[in-house]
């Protein structure tokens, strides 16, 4: 569906944008593919990567509705990957996240419709379902945003979805480079913050082919949740370094002690499929009535029980220390 399409996504210089573009260019053959990021240095570094004659560079923020609405002329998709991502940056420095995360998907959406772009997805997080810190909170109202801007569209034909994953392996600002610098540089220990921490395990392949995948399964207003492992942070250090002591230092700023993609309290919106999870709309949609048991490609989902949460705590797919050894192994191969 995307040969001969224009690709647009915000941030895409990031560990997410330049993995989604080696895909694009590997499986189709897009008019345009447009990177949209405020750092020249990252996309100079990007472009002595990515230099195929689709490609295309915009120097812009996402706070900055004009710059995003001239972007996106003539564009078919948006991949909406642009955010301010860091926990304790964010709850130090809470107006500027509010600012890009917030204000920015703002700006996505206005824009998205101005130039009648068929279909955004915005990349969500497994912090934005039952928010304990600013990341999360903002992310939830950027998710919400998404939502309702399919009743925002009106008589335009722009749809937007959300899709919700967990903890990237080896995503920068992610645990497994950190631990593996560390490693590197000789430390007798590495640092846990909690025993009892568990997170959701994904690659970063894995996330572009959901997010791909989603494109042709929605309709609009949907949030799609992967089905994905989860892991013991005790584990994958022993994973990574069996030998290193672990010391225990305490949970960081807004962090949990187990991620949920999709809350109890959110049970009734909740559709199970055959490998993903939707999360259909709080909302009824003035223009069009779905009920997203069936969604865009055929496939068919069914209500979860009463009070069903996917919590990274309570996942019954939870990988042993060889499976982390490996599943790393993979992540790092892929990237």
């Amino acid at each position: 569906m995307f040969n001969g399409k224009s690709i647009l996504i915000t941030g895409g210089t990031g560990s997410f944008g330049k993995k989604y573009v080696k895909t694009l260019l590997q499986r189709y053959q897009p008019a345009r593919l447009i990177i949209y990021s405020r750092d020249e240095l990252k996309q100079f570094e990007m472009q002595q990567e990515f230099n195929d004659p689709c490609m295309r560079y915009f120097i812009g923020d996402v706070r900055d509705g004009e710059r995003l609405t001239q972007a996106m002329q003539n564009v078919d998709f948006v991949i909406h990957a642009a955010a301010l991502k860091q926990v304790p940056a964010a709850e130090y420095n809470p107006t500027e996240c509010i600012k890009t995360n917030i204000h920015g998907a703002e700006n996505v959406i206005r824009a998205a419709l101005a130039n009648d772009v068929e279909k955004v997805i915005a990349l969500s997080t497994d912090k934005a379902a039952n928010p304990i810190n600013l990341y999360g909170a903002t992310k939830l109202a950027s998710d919400k945003l998404f939502v309702a801007a399919n009743n925002m569209a009106g008589g335009h034909p722009t749809r937007f979805s959300v899709v919700r994953y967990g903890n990237v392996v080896g995503s920068r600002g992610s645990v497994v480079p950190f631990f593996q610098k560390l490693i590197a540089q000789g430390s007798d220990h590495l640092p846990i913050t909690d025993v009892r921490m568990t997170r959701f395990w994904i690659t970063l392949q894995q996330g572009v082919d959901f997010v791909l995948k989603n494109f042709e399964r929605m309709y609009g207003g949907e949030i799609f949740v992967p089905k994905i492992p989860s892991i013991r942070i005790v584990d994958l250090a022993t994973a990574m370094a069996p030998d290193l002591e672990q010391r225990v230092i305490g949970i960081r700023p807004g962090e949990k002690l187990h991620e949920i993609m999709c809350p109890a309290d959110d049970s009734h919106l909740t559709l199970e499929f055959a490998d993903h999870y939707v999360l259909r709309p709080t909302i009824t949609f003035a223009s069009r009535q779905n009920h997203f048991e069936t969604n865009a490609s055929g496939e068919h989902g069914v209500p979860v029980a009463q009070g069903f949460e996917y919590n990274s705590g309570t996942n019954p797919v939870f990988m042993s220390v060889p499976e982390i050894i490996d599943f790393n192994r993979v992540a790092e191969a892929e990237s």
